[in-house]
């Protein structure tokens, strides 16, 4: 530290001295007990000489109510032996606290912005007690002052001054400046124009899109508050277009019903890599009930569900997949499955997805159950050649004696049937929902039923990114009147961005799970227009990635940290692994990211980016149909083709769904970007 550094130490230091000083002389003055809760009281009026409002309780022993950056915390103060505050304390602090949110709710804020704080006097601590995080006295103003930003200065003052309105036995309290030193500067002035709700609302957005990108994928729009908070009397499900905030919404609805509640709140989604991501993010949001909430992929629960119940699993991905390949070369590379598409995939899928995925156990089932979202017409001649193959798959795996995923959650699905009580879950939140089975639903709904505010759906149809499909009342999910709830504001995308996505799925109608017919072009508002589309045609492959090179060396200082390529397969993934190590630009794969900023570039799939997002994203090669020369059946054929007419418009259905399905993928990976779309091609 240079010398200018050091004096700068010295005067902060001096300057802190001096408002403990001047904060304890205050306190005297004040009708507060002797003790903890007078030096409580001086920590936090010297917060409010850093940004921070306080708003005192008139009455002895009242509640504080403490407004900064770091959001609206509700503190209280004990002085008990045991160092735990005792029922009454904790009841009257928490229903402090629901006033307070119920105040800031009406000018738009998140319940998550409010925290129950109680600091033990003459203590050392930081845990979570409930919904309350004890604080020791000595950690109390080192951990406010710590926590991440939130709110700017204007909407720290438009929310302590609409307290201060509403909670007419509070009043504002702050530390009495002492005289400036010489020479030093001035405070710089603030604008105290009226700052109404719209502003509040503008001022928040603002705040959000500056923040580093893990900051805003937590950030709930004013408008959504009421959502979070709403009571729904059954099963309710949240839909919109991407960009539209439907995991934000899911994630404060996670904390809010876990303020709300004494059971654990399950919240559970396709992918696996989500639920570290997400569990990250509540954790930042509302550290109190974070604990309380339990992030899981649906086959990692379903098989600790298992283990509980005593029930055995063989999981074994590569038997399962061994077991197959010979089933398809025993009855189906010769027959007249191979003469719609001679990719193995395509099958694999249809037995994954439609019959196992359904829970089909009979031929008959299979016979009449529409094939949603799947494109071939299948005669009764090629399902009976289906289920041949399955029945030849199901041989063959049980006499390996092992499980597939299917297989999983059929035995969870069994044995929440035969025992319908669950782990106590007291309500279920279930993020893109598009992707599970019908099965996996069921499963979900057995732990909690048609409960009030029991099971949350959130999801997209238009973001399917896997084959076949299934409608709510095909798993007895009864969504009625504003339990079904259509987000319809883009939060994230620019105009320019959004508009380069829907022109990939422009022409692909989807039915999404409630059974409605939906346009590829859908309509939405949107509330950002600065983003931009960068899209670069190279004469070759190593024309291409040279220009990629270039592009992500150019961003701006730290924006790496805020940066995603995307590719459409794993072959592809390995390609520009290589490709950025070789260069010096520091990667992090998304299987391994956890929600915590990390100074490098973003790297997976198109699958694996789901429900995240990022202010730059490089997609190389994106108009490529099989993630650049990669093969897309399973045994090296691309599919689709048949040599004979017999059996050719299925064949071109075959092709065709896997074109939209393709498309679904890359419009979900371009919806990613926020701020720059980096779309990369080859002439061919």
């Amino acid at each position: 530290m240079g010398a200018g550094g050091v004096q700068e130490a010295r005067r902060q230091e001096r300057l802190l001295r001096e408002q403990w000083e001047a904060a304890r002389r205050q306190v005297r003055q004040r009708a507060v007990p002797d003790g903890g809760g007078q030096r409580v009281l001086a920590q936090l009026l010297v917060l409010t000489a850093r940004g921070w409002r306080l708003l005192v309780g008139r009455a002895a022993h009242g509640r504080m109510v403490l407004v900064g950056p770091g959001g609206v915390f509700v503190v209280g103060v004990t002085d008990r032996p045991g160092g735990e505050p005792g029922d009454e304390e904790a009841g009257a602090l928490l229903a402090a606290a629901r006033v307070v949110t119920s105040a800031v709710a009406s000018l738009g804020m998140s319940p998550v912005a409010v925290q129950p704080v109680m600091v033990v006097a003459g203590r050392s601590l930081d845990r979570p007690l409930g919904r309350i995080r004890l604080l020791g006295e000595r950690e109390a103003g080192p951990v406010l002052l710590a926590q991440r930003h939130r709110l700017r200065a204007a909407s720290v003052r438009a929310l302590a001054d609409h307290l201060e309105r509403v909670l007419p036995d509070h009043e504002g309290a702050a530390l009495e400046a002492p005289p400036p030193h010489p020479g030093a500067h001035p405070p710089p002035p603030h604008d105290d124009a009226l700052f109404d709700a719209e502003g509040l609302r503008e001022a928040a957005l603002a705040g959000a899109r500056e923040a580093p990108i893990e900051q805003w994928m937590t950030f709930l729009h004013p408008d959504q508050v009421a959502l979070v908070r709403r009571d729904w009397s059954g099963p309710a499900r949240i839909s919109g277009p991407a960009g539209t905030g439907k995991t934000v919404v899911a994630l404060h609805r996670a904390a809010h019903l876990a303020r709300r509640t004494t059971g654990r709140i399950l919240y559970v989604t396709f992918a696996n890599n989500l639920p570290r991501v997400q569990a990250t993010f509540l954790k930042a949001m509302a550290p109190a009930v974070a604990g309380r909430v339990d992030f899981r992929s649906l086959h990692a629960w379903a098989q600790d569900f298992l283990q509980e119940r005593g029930v055995p699993v063989r999981l074994s991905r590569e038997k399962a997949e061994t077991a197959f390949s010979l089933a398809w070369k025993h009855v189906g590379r010769e027959g007249r499955l191979a003469e719609l598409d001679p990719a193995p995939g395509y099958w694999r899928e249809e037995i994954d997805h439609v019959i196992k995925g359904r829970g089909l156990t009979r031929f008959e089932e299979y016979a009449l159950v529409p094939r949603r979202r799947r494109r071939a017409r299948l005669l009764r001649a090629h399902r009976e050649s289906v289920w041949e193959l399955y029945e030849e798959y199901e041989s063959l795996r049980g006499e390996r004696g092992v499980h597939d995923f299917n297989d999983v959650l059929a035995l969870a699905l069994a044995e929440a049937s035969r025992e319908p009580r669950g782990p106590g879950y007291a309500a279920v939140v279930v993020d893109e929902v598009q992707d599970l089975t019908l099965v996996g639903v069921r499963l979900l709904h057995a732990l909690v039923g048609d409960a009030p505010n029991g099971l949350l759906l959130v999801g997209d149809g238009q973001q399917t990114v896997y084959p076949g499909g299934f409608r709510l009342t095909d798993a007895g999910i009864d969504i009625r009147g504003d339990r079904g709830q259509v987000l319809r504001t883009n939060y994230r995308n620019s105009g320019r961005i959004l508009e380069a996505a829907l022109a990939v799925v422009a022409d692909d109608a989807f039915e999404d799970i409630d059974g409605l017919r939906t346009p590829g072009r859908r309509d939405v508002d949107l509330t950002y227009h600065d983003g931009d589309v960068v899209r670069v045609a190279a004469p070759t492959a190593d024309v291409h990635d040279e220009r990629l090179l270039e592009a992500l060396r150019t961003l701006p200082d730290g924006a790496l940290a805020d940066t995603a390529l995307l590719c459409p397969s794993k072959w592809s993934l390995g390609h520009y692994q290589r490709l950025l190590t070789r260069a010096g630009i520091p990667v992090c794969q998304l299987e391994g990211y956890d929600g915590n900023a990390v100074g490098a570039v973003k790297l997976g799939t198109y699958r694996r980016a789901k429900g995240l997002e990022f202010k730059n994203v490089f997609l190389p090669r994106h108009d490529e149909p099989s993630g650049h020369g990669t093969p897309a059946g399973r045994d090296g054929t691309t599919g689709g083709t048949t040599g004979g007419t017999a059996g050719g418009t299925q064949a071109a259905e075959t092709a065709r769904e896997r074109d939209e399905l393709r498309r679904s993928q890359l419009f979900v990976a371009m919806t990613r970007a926020r701020d720059l779309l980096w779309l990369g091609s080859v002439s061919r």
